[in-house]
């Protein structure tokens, strides 16, 4: 059975009020879902696909549960893999977790670890909450779906739309070959500038990635810096 994103793009249903009401209305979830959430939050991506014997799972369970331990809330898309592993850490640290699912072709249930749930029907509303309820990224390894939230929240930062919050890859041999691309095609080129490519820490501890974001909140690092105001021209 097609998604709604699918039958509003290959239009086989031309109704666009009744679209943009329903598009509208995934927002007003949304952002009243996001409102419950506690703060801080922390969101936390990776794979749908690693599974429990899986080094990755137990590395994002063990950082959910530090999160929670350390007074954050988790926010996952909610699915299996990396995303129930955080979920779950969190859940046994005693912490908040949230599960922002996604409806997909090959339903993608929602993982059993989760305080509150939203399904949503429509990835850009998703993206939005998932950035929006959080004051850091953890990214775990995975494939297009985590690799587009890595450069949207990025882009978000780079562009001033959301404060500079850490945004922490772990697992250094994934990401590895990823960062020299950055480093020596758009950054070599000028396309991005260096600060840019200072937005991104990696490590392989998954107790450092959780310090850098627990740090960064308690120094209020991400909130802007208010210049002085300019005395008024006599």
């Amino acid at each position: 059975m097609a998604t709604v994103d699918k039958r509003i793009l290959e239009k086989v249903d031309p109704n666009v009020e009744e679209h943009v009401a329903m598009i509208a209305e995934q927002f007003r979830r949304g952002f009243e879902a996001v409102d419950r959430v506690p703060r801080p939050a922390v969101t936390v991506f990776g794979s749908a696909r690693i599974g429990p014997d899986e080094p990755e799972y137990e590395a994002a369970r063990e950082c959910g549960r530090l999160l929670a331990q350390a007074g954050f809330a988790v926010v996952t898309g909610g699915g299996p893999g990396v995303m129930e592993a955080a979920n779950r850490g969190a859940k046994e640290g005693g912490g908040y977790s949230v599960g922002f699912n996604i409806e997909l072709p090959h339903e993608q249930a929602p993982n059993p670890y989760i305080d509150l749930g939203l399904t949503f029907h429509h990835f850009y509303a998703r993206k939005v909450m998932l950035v929006k309820a959080a004051e850091g990224f953890i990214l775990f390894p995975g494939g297009f779906g985590t690799l587009d939230e890595l450069f949207e929240s990025l882009t978000l930062i780079q562009t001033d739309k959301v404060r500079q919050f850490p945004v922490v890859l772990v697992g250094r041999p994934y990401w590895r070959d990823l960062l020299d691309w950055i480093a020596d095609e758009p950054l070599a080129a000028g396309m991005i500038s260096p600060e840019d490519v200072d937005l991104l820490h990696a490590t392989d501890d998954v107790h450092e990635a959780v310090g850098l974001v627990v740090d960064c909140w308690k120094r209020h690092c991400a909130d802007p810096v208010h210049e002085p105001e300019k005395a008024d021209a006599q």
